[in-house]
C-alpha cells in the first residue's frame, strides 16, 4: 500500500512531543480516515515517552467515527510540512534563486540548522533575589515602546468549561509614556494602576503598539515585534535554544507556566512583510527544536505580562536585548551560519607539519579527489579515451604515456544506449590486448534518456557512490546535464561546482570531458580551445586538450610502407623463419617492394594472398587513422611535452618512432605571406652565419695560426677582393665574439665564455 508508506514516512517529521492534544487526535483519525490501523497510530505515539500511555490509543480509536467534515490525510501532510518536510517537487524545482522575503524556506532538512536539540544543554532561568513589580514593568515598557504609543493589556480573565482561565479585550487607551508614569507614582500598587488581576490567572499585554481604537491586528501601528514560544520541552531548554539561535530578542518573560515568552525583533514595514518574517522566524525556530504556536502569528498577540503572579509562580523578566542587534544582522547570520565554509588557517600552524598531498591518480597529471577536464572536437575519440582511461585505473596500467593508480572508476554513460557502451568496453579491452584480470573494478551507470541537470544529479550520484570506495568518476559527456547558458561565467561557475562537490564528498578524482568552440584550433592556447566560458578550461586541475593534426600524402604514404613490411614480416616469420633471418637485411625490412619481392620467394602462394588480404586491410586501417596531439594545463604538476599519437578505431595509440613529431596542427600552417617572410628571415640568418664563419676563418689564418692584430685582418680580407675599413673591422670583431687584447699587442681574441653562432 503506497499511499500507506507515504503517510508513515511523513509522521517521521512529526514529533508527538511537540504536538498538543487537538493535534495529536487529529492525527489518529486522519489515519483511520485514509485506512491505516490503530497500531500506526500507537507505534508513532509511542516516541511522546512523557505523555504514552498503552492502550490509549485503541481506546480513543473506537470513539473515532465518520462525520461530514472528516479529518483526512492532508493534516499530516501540513504537520510534515510545519516540522520540515519539503515535497520532492519543490527540491526538484528549477527556479533556483536566492531567497528573498516572498519566499519561505524551502531547502533541505540541514538548512538554517544552527543546534543539535539533542545535545544541547539546558540554561536555568532565576527569578529576581528582590521582587519589584513596578520595575518589572516599566523596565518592560521602556524597552518595547515609545512614550507616545499605545500599549494594550488585560487583567481581566474569565474560565471556560474546562477551567482554562482566558484574557478578556482589556485596555488600549493609555500610552507606554502615561503608564511609567503612573506606575512610578503608585507606591508599588500596580493593581491600582492597571486594574487588579486574578492570581489564578495572571495577566497579558500585548508586544506591538496600537491606535488606542481597537486590539486587533488593524490596530497595530507598528510591526515591530513577535512572539516566540514554545511550550513543549523543559524551560531551561527554550532558553538554551533561543540564546543559540542569536535571536534578536528585546525581552525574554517567563511566562509563569512552562513556557518563556521572547519578544523577538523583525521590524516589519508592514503587515505583509510581518507575516513573511514571522513565517520565516518560526521556520528556523522549528528546525531547531522550538515548535511555536501558530497562533502567535498575530501582530495584536498577547503576551504575558510580567510584575505579576499566576497560580503561586511570578511572571518575570529573564533578560534583555539578547542576541543579534536586529533582524537584519539575525537574517545575515542565519542566512549565513550554514554556509559550510571553513575558517582561515594560519600558515604557522603547519610549517613544520604540513598536510600529507593526496596521491596521484595520473601520475605527473592528476591527483585523486581533484578534477580533469578532456577537450577536443568531436572526432577525437574523447568517449573512447575516457574508457582507456577507465580501463587503465582499473587495471593499474598506462594511460597514454601516464601511469595510473589502480582502484574502481565510477562511469556514468550520458550518451549511449546500455548495449552499445557494454560493447565498447569489451571491444577496447580486445583492442588494447588487455586481459579482462580486473573489470570487477569498473562500475557503469547507464543513464542515457533518464538524466538530469548536474545539480540534481551529484546528490543522487553521491547517495549512490558513497560506499563503494570509486577512486575516480568519469561522467560522459556533460553537455547533457550542462545547466545554463555554457558562455555565462557565473553560470558555469555553478555548474562546475557540481564537480567540487562530488569530488569532496566521494574523495574520488571527477574526469569529463568538453568540445571544442567553433573553427581552427591550432594557433589557440591549449586553455582557450574549450567551447563557452573560460570557466571550463579554468575550473579543473588539469586540462587535457586534443588537436587534431594535418597528416600529409607523404606521411601516409610511410605508414602504409610501414604496415606492409609488418604484415609480411610477421607472415614470414610465421612460415619461413630460416629465409627471413638469411635472406632479408636491415634495409630490405623497411621496404615495401623489397618485403614484396622476398615475400614471392619465400612463402607459398596461399600464404602470399593471405598476406595480400590483410594488407588491403592493413591499408585501409592507415587511411582511416587521424592523428592527434596531446597537450596539457596541470595545477599541480609542471608541464609535460607533447604527446602525439594516432587514433585507430576504437583506441588511441601514442606514436613511439616519432612520425608526429614534425606535422603541424590544423590551422597552424602558415599563409603563403607568412612563409616567404619566414623564408627572407631563414635566408638572411643563413647570411649572418656564413658572416661569421668567414671571420672565425680570418681569425684563424691570417697570421699564421696567431692571434692577429686588426691589420692583418684588414690585409687578409683585402687579399680575397674586400676593402674592410678600419672602423668596420672593430665592430664586425665585437659583433662576432671578439675582443682586442691589449695587454698581448692589440691582438684579436674570442672573448672568454662565448661561443658565437
Amino acid at each position: 500500500m503506497e499511499y500507506k508508506a507515504n503517510l508513515m514516512a511523513l509522521l517521521e517529521h512529526v514529533d508527538p512531543a511537540f504536538l498538543n492534544y487537538q493535534e495529536w487526535v487529529n492525527v489518529g483519525m486522519a489515519l483511520k480516515y485514509e485506512g491505516y490501523t490503530a497500531s500506526d497510530w500507537d507505534e508513532w505515539s509511542r516516541r511522546d515517552g512523557g505523555r504514552y500511555h498503552p492502550g490509549e490509543c485503541f481506546k480513543k480509536w473506537t470513539t473515532f467515527e465518520g462525520s461530514g467534515n472528516p479529518v483526512t490525510g492532508a493534516t499530516i501532510t501540513q504537520l510534515a510540512k510545519d516540522n520540515g518536510w519539503v515535497p520532492r517537487s519543490a527540491y526538484d524545482r528549477e527556479d533556483h534563486h536566492e531567497l528573498g522575503w516572498e519566499d519561505e524556506i524551502a531547502g533541505s532538512p540541514g538548512d538554517y540548522v544552527v543546534i543539535d536539540r539533542n545535545w544541547i544543554e539546558g540554561k536555568e532561568i532565576h527569578e529576581p533575589a528582590i521582587w519589584n513589580p513596578v520595575q518589572q514593568l516599566t523596565t518592560y515598557l521602556s524597552a518595547l515602546f515609545e512614550p507616545a504609543e499605545n500599549v494594550g493589556y488585560v487583567t481581566e480573565a474569565w474560565q471556560d468549561d474546562e477551567g482554562k482561565w482566558l484574557p478578556t479585550k482589556g485596555a488600549s487607551d493609555r500610552t507606554a509614556g502615561e503608564l511609567i508614569q503612573l506606575l512610578n507614582q503608585c507606591g508599588g500598587d500596580v493593581g491600582s494602576v492597571l486594574g487588579d488581576y486574578k492570581p489564578e490567572a495572571g495577566a497579558w499585554i500585548r508586544f506591538n503598539p496600537l491606535d488606542g481604537r481597537g486590539v486587533k491586528n488593524e490596530n497595530v501601528t507598528e510591526f515591530r515585534y513577535a512572539l516566540v514560544e514554545s511550550d513543549t520541552m523543559d524551560v531551561e531548554k527554550q532558553n538554551a535554544i533561543m540564546r543559540e539561535l542569536e535571536l534578536p530578542i528585546a525581552v525574554m518573560v517567563y511566562s509563569g507556566g512552562k513556557s518563556l515568552h521572547a519578544i523577538v525583533r523583525v521590524e516589519a514595514a508592514n503587515y505583509d512583510e510581518y507575516r513573511k518574517r514571522v513565517d520565516y522566524l518560526y521556520e528556523v525556530c522549528k528546525r531547531n527544536g522550538l515548535n511555536i504556536d501558530k497562533q502567535n502569528r498575530n501582530p495584536s498577540r498577547l503576551s504575558r505580562m510580567p510584575g505579576v503572579e499566576r497560580k503561586g509562580k511570578k511572571q518575570f523578566i529573564v533578560d534583555t536585548n539578547l542576541g543579534k542587534a536586529n533582524w537584519a544582522e539575525w537574517h545575515e547570520w542565519i542566512e549565513g551560519v550554514n554556509d559550510d565554509l571553513p575558517d582561515p588557517e594560519s600558515l604557522t600552524d603547519f610549517w613544520d607539519n604540513m598536510p600529507v598531498l593526496a596521491p596521484p591518480l595520473i601520475h605527473g597529471v592528476l591527483r585523486q579527489g581533484h578534477k580533469m577536464l578532456i577537450a577536443g572536437p568531436s572526432k577525437a575519440g574523447k568517449s573512447f579515451a575516457l574508457i582507456e582511461l577507465s580501463i587503465a585505473i582499473a587495471e593499474g596500467i598506462k594511460w597514454l604515456s601516464w601511469v595510473c593508480s589502480k582502484g574502481k572508476v565510477l562511469y556514468v554513460n550520458l550518451e549511449l544506449d546500455r548495449a552499445s557502451c557494454l560493447h565498447r568496453f569489451k571491444d577496447v579491452y580486445t583492442a588494447l590486448g588487455m586481459p579482462p584480470r580486473n573489470i570487477s573494478n569498473i562500475d557503469i551507470w547507464n543513464l542515457r534518456g533518464k538524466s538530469v541537470p548536474m545539480d540534481k544529479l551529484a546528490p543522487k550520484l553521491i547517495r549512490r557512490a558513497a560506499k563503494k570506495n570509486y577512486i575516480a568518476v568519469i561522467i560522459d559527456p556533460i553537455y547533457k546535464v550542462l545547466t545554463g547558458d555554457e558562455n555565462s561565467a557565473d553560470q558555469m561557475a555553478h555548474f562546475t561546482n557540481q564537480f567540487d562537490k562530488i569530488a569532496t564528498e566521494l574523495g574520488a578524482s571527477v574526469i569529463y570531458c568538453h568540445h571544442h568552440s567553433k573553427g581552427a584550433q591550432g594557433g589557440k592556447k591549449s586553455m582557450d580551445r574549450a567551447s563557452g566560458s573560460g570557466v571550463f578550461a579554468r575550473d579543473p586541475d588539469a586540462l587535457i586538450d586534443l588537436v587534431e593534426l594535418e597528416i600529409t600524402e607523404s606521411l601516409l604514404k610511410q605508414e602504409e610502407n610501414k604496415a606492409i613490411c609488418a604484415v609480411y614480416h610477421r607472415y614470414m616469420a610465421q612460415h619461413n623463419p630460416q629465409y627471413l633471418e638469411q635472406s632479408v637485411s636491415q634495409d630490405d625490412l623497411l621496404s615495401a617492394k623489397q618485403m614484396e619481392d622476398h615475400a614471392r620467394r619465400a612463402i607459398y602462394n596461399t600464404e602470399q594472398a593471405a598476406a595480400a588480404e590483410e594488407i588491403k586491410q592493413a591499408l585501409k586501417a592507415v587511411r582511416g587513422r587521424s592523428a592527434w596531439r596531446v597537450e596539457g594545463t596541470l595545477r599541480e604538476y609542471a608541464k609535460f611535452e607533447p604527446v602525439n599519437m594516432w587514433f585507430a578505431y576504437p583506441v588511441h595509440r601514442v606514436d613511439e618512432v616519432g612520425s608526429l613529431k614534425d606535422i603541424e596542427p590544423e590551422g597552424e600552417a602558415s599563409p603563403p605571406w607568412k612563409k616567404a617572410t619566414g623564408k627572407r628571415k631563414e635566408k638572411a640568418g643563413q647570411q649572418r652565419r656564413s658572416k661569421a664563419e668567414e671571420f672565425e676563418d680570418a681569425v684563424a689564418n691570417c697570421n699564421m695560426g696567431e692571434p692577429p692584430t686588426v691589420k692583418d685582418l684588414t690585409e687578409w680580407f683585402s687579399t680575397t677582393g674586400k676593402t674592410v675599413a678600419e672602423r668596420t673591422m672593430r665592430d664586425w670583431i665585437a659583433k662576432f665574439g671578439y675582443m682586442i687584447d691589449k695587454n698581448n699587442g692589440n691582438t684579436v681574441v674570442k672573448k672568454s665564455g662565448e661561443d658565437h653562432e
